[in-house]
C-alpha cells in the first residue's frame, strides 16, 4: 500500500507533535506535567549562576622544552582532580600560551569559598610512594567489619616511604615486547633509584602504592628487586590511560609552580539579573518574529510560528539533555540561531509565492518551492555551521559555548523546515482554503 504525500505528512507530524508534548514537559516541568518525565535543570555557566574566574601562569624555567606539554597536561588533570574533590559542578579548565609562557584558565562555577579553591588549586602536586603497614592484615579485617555493620571509620592499609616525586626523574609511554600493549615505564635518579631498589626488596609479592596529592593511581605489585632505577608499571592499559597515568607521574615528578594572576569573582545576583535580561531578550525576539511572520506570510507564517516554538521546545530539550553548560554566549548563540530558522521559512515561502503567480496549483507551488529553495538554504547553513566548527576548534571556553548552541540551533532549523514546516503546508493541499490564494501569497 503506497501512502499518500498528505497521510505521510499527518504520520510526521504526529510524532513531532508527540516529541513536542514530551519536550515542553521536559523544558518546562513545572507548567506542563508528563508521568515518568523529572525534572532536569539546565546547566548554567559562571556568567549566569556566579563564580570564580582564575588566571594562573606557570613557571616553566626549569622544565625542559620536550618536557613541557606533557607538564602543562598533567599540571591541567591534577587541578580538574582537585577541583572536582572539591565538589565544583562542571569546571572548566583551559590551557593557553606557548614555548614558557603559559598560562591556567580555571573557571568555577557556583563556588561558595574562593579563599579555599585558591589556596587548592595554588598546591605543587605532590606524588609519593607507600607501602603496607605491618598490621595491613588486620586493618583489612577492620575494612571489612566497618562496611558490614556501617560503624566505625576505615583505616588506610598504606603508609609514606621516604621515595617521593622529587627522585622520579620522569615517566614515559612503552610497548610491551610480547604482548605490545602499552605500559608505563619509571625512571629514577641515582638517589632516587637505591630508595627503589630498597622499597622492591622489602615488599616483594606485596603491592608498591602510587599517591599523587592523597589519591591513589595505582598500586603495582612488585615482583622482585629492581635496580638501576628503571622500572614497568603494566595492567591492560589502552593508550589513552597509560598517557593519562604518565601524565600525571610527570607532573609530581616535574613540579609547575604556578602564580596567580588574575581574579575575578561574579555574584549570584548579577547572573541572575543577565539571566532574566537574556530570557527577556529571547521572548521579545521570539514575539516580534512570529509576529512578522504573520503579518507578511499570513498561513504559511502562521504555520512558521508553530515550527519556530516546536524548534524552540526541540532545541532547549537538547541543551537539557547533552547537557550543555549555558553561558549568555551560548544563548546568545541559540537566539542566533532562531534566526536561521527564520531565515529557511522565508526563502521557502518566497519561493512558493512566485510559483504561485505563475499560476501554478498550490500543491505543485509547494513542492517547487521547496525544491528551489533547498539549494540556498543548504549552502548557507552549511557555510554558517563551518564557520562555527572553525570557532569551537580555536575559540576560548565562551566562544565554544555560542558555536555549540548555534550548531545545534543549525541542525534543529533544518529539521524544523523540511520536516515540520512542509508536513504542516501539505495538509492545505487539495482544500477549499488553498484556493484562497491570498493567503498564501
Amino acid at each position: 500500500m503506497v501512502m499518500t504525500p498528505k497521510k505521510k505528512a499527518l504520520l510526521i507530524l504526529f510524532f513531532v507533535f508527540l516529541g513536542g508534548a514530551l519536550a515542553a514537559s521536559f523544558v518546562f516541568p513545572q507548567y506542563v506535567k508528563i508521568p515518568g518525565i523529572g525534572n532536569t535543570p539546565f546547566k548554567l555557566g559562571l556568567d549566569l549562576q556566579g563564580g570564580l574566574h582564575l588566571v594562573y601562569e606557570a613557571d616553566l624555567e626549569t622544565i625542559p622544552k620536550y618536557d613541557r606539554d606533557s607538564a602543562m597536561q598533567g599540571l591541567r588533570d591534577v587541578i580538574e582532580r582537585r577541583v572536582n574533590f572539591f565538589g565544583v559542578a562542571e569546571p572548566i579548565i583551559q590551557l593557553q600560551g606557548e614555548e614558557e609562557s603559559r598560562r591556567l584558565i580555571v573557571e568555577l562555577a557556583g563556588i561558595q569559598n574562593p579563599s579555599q579553591a585558591i589556596a587548592l588549586i595554588g598546591q605543587t602536586p605532590y606524588l609519593e610512594f607507600r607501602e603496607y603497614k605491618d598490621n595491613y592484615l588486620d586493618i583489612f579485617t577492620n575494612n571489612q567489619v566497618v562496611e558490614e555493620r556501617g560503624e566505625g571509620e576505615f583505616e588506610s592499609p598504606f603508609e609514606p616511604t621516604l621515595l617521593t616525586g622529587r627522585y622520579l626523574a620522569r615517566a614515559e609511554i612503552g610497548l610491551d615486547n610480547v604482548t605490545q600493549e602499552p605500559l608505563i615505564i619509571l625512571q629514577f635518579d641515582k638517589e632516587g633509584s637505591l630508595l627503589f631498589e630498597e622499597l622492591t626488596k622489602e615488599n616483594i609479592g606485596l603491592p608498591l602504592a602510587i599517591f599523587l596529592d592523597g589519591t591513589l593511581l595505582q598500586a603495582p605489585t612488585v615482583q622482585s628487586v629492581i635496580s638501576g632505577g628503571r622500572a614497568q608499571i603494566t595492567g591492560g592499559f589502552s593508550v589513552k590511560e597509560a598517557q593519562r597515568i604518565s601524565r600525571e607521574l610527570n607532573a609530581g615528578a616535574l613540579p609547575v609552580p604556578i602564580t596567580l594572576l588574575s581574579q575575578q569573582s561574579i555574584g549570584a545576583t548579577l547572573g541572575q539579573e543577565s539571566l532574566q535580561k537574556s530570557l527577556v531578550a529571547a521572548l521579545a525576539g521570539l514575539a516580534l518574529v512570529l509576529l512578522f511572520m504573520v503579518l507578511v506570510y499570513r498561513i504559511p507564517g502562521i504555520i512558521a510560528g508553530i515550527a519556530l516554538i516546536l524548534y524552540a521546545l526541540f532545541l532547549l530539550s537538547l541543551f537539557k539533555l547533552i547537557p550543555i553548560t549555558l553561558t549568555l554566549a551560548g544563548i546568545a548563540g541559540g537566539i542566533l540561531s532562531l534566526g536561521i530558522a527564520v531565515d529557511a521559512n522565508i526563502l521557502i515561502f518566497a519561493r512558493i509565492r512566485e510559483e504561485l503567480r505563475e499560476g501554478k496549483s498550490f500543491g505543485s507551488a509547494l513542492e517547487e518551492g521547496f525544491s528551489r529553495a533547498w539549494p540556498a538554504i543548504r549552502d548557507g547553513n552549511i557555510t554558517t555551521l563551518a564557520v562555527a566548527l572553525i570557532l569551537f576548534w580555536f575559540g576560548s571556553s565562551f566562544v565554544k559555548g555560542f558555536a555549540l548552541t548555534l550548531s545545534l540551533g543549525i541542525l534543529v532549523s533544518l529539521f524544523s523546515a523540511i520536516f515540520i514546516t512542509k508536513s504542516m503546508l501539505r495538509l492545505f493541499v487539495e482544500t477549499k482554503i488553498s484556493k484562497v490564494l491570498w493567503l498564501f501569497r
